[in-house]
């Protein structure tokens, strides 16, 4: 089951007073109290209906984007779920009731991957996974002040060695964890990725209905964007699952 399914109203409330005109922080804030009386109503598709209004007009707030995946989560489309979940993890990677609810979304998805090459790459890079990418650079920077003044001290103290065990061990730490935040820029700037929205998606050779279907994935399933062309995306799924799908059929993160 999923966590916390009471829907999170004050910090919505407080973005939308700020924003706007006084008529348009009204109309929000009417739309998200409707959502919210559906919902407890167990009304989730009227629910999806009052929140998407209020996504629609550009909001971005990870408290409206959580609510809109248990919504649907709710109402039995766990495609929409998960994007909304990824959406939202974008801006509070370290919320744990969203954390939480992502996993159990994810823990239905039909599709695994194989790569063996991925899964290597998950164990030596762990701390990737676990730390938010603002704990990452945080602590890079930290170590990288660290280093200097380490460097500064023994410069000051005229020490023909000027780097010992700590400063070998923050030098060490401070690279790993610059590389690491330079990664995952790189990866949130230039790196598109999307998640399946229909039950079941034919992934094919070309950019037709016609083209030869070479696998399917289902409803939840992360893909990453390599290509857009017209109405079709091209996407990588894992090693040697590479194919074309209609735009329509997934949803950009």
């Amino acid at each position: 089951m999923i966590r916390s399914s009471l829907i999170r109203i004050t910090g919505c409330l407080m973005l939308f007073a700020l924003m706007g005109t006084p008529a348009q922080a009204t109309e929000m804030t009417r739309a998200f109290l409707d959502g919210v009386t559906h919902y407890k109503e167990n009304n989730f598709g009227e629910a999806i209906s009052a929140f998407s209004k209020i996504a629609e007009t550009g909001v971005k707030n990870s408290k409206l984007f959580y609510n809109l995946g248990n919504a649907y989560l709710k109402n039995d489309d766990l495609g929409h779920a998960i994007l909304w979940y990824e959406r939202a993890l974008c801006l509070t990677p370290d919320d744990p009731d969203l954390k939480f609810n992502h996993e159990y979304a994810v823990s239905q998805v039909r599709d695994e991957r194989d790569d063996k090459a991925l899964s290597v790459f998950r164990i030596l890079f762990f701390w990737k996974h676990v730390l938010s990418p603002e704990t990452v650079q945080w602590t890079a920077i930290i170590l990288n002040l660290i280093f200097w003044l380490i460097v500064t001290i023994r410069v000051i103290q005229k020490k023909k060695r000027i780097l010992k065990t700590p400063g070998y061990l923050a030098v060490g730490l401070a690279l790993v964890f610059t590389f690491t935040a330079s990664y995952n820029y790189y990866e949130t700037a230039y790196v598109k990725r999307a998640v399946i929205l229909p039950a079941k998606v034919s992934v094919r050779s070309g950019l037709a209905d016609e083209a030869t279907e070479l696998f399917v994935l289902h409803a939840g399933t992360k893909v990453r964007i390599e290509k857009e062309h017209k109405d079709f995306y091209r996407i990588f799924f894992s090693e040697g699952k590479i194919g074309w799908i209609r735009k329509s059929d997934a949803g950009s993160i």
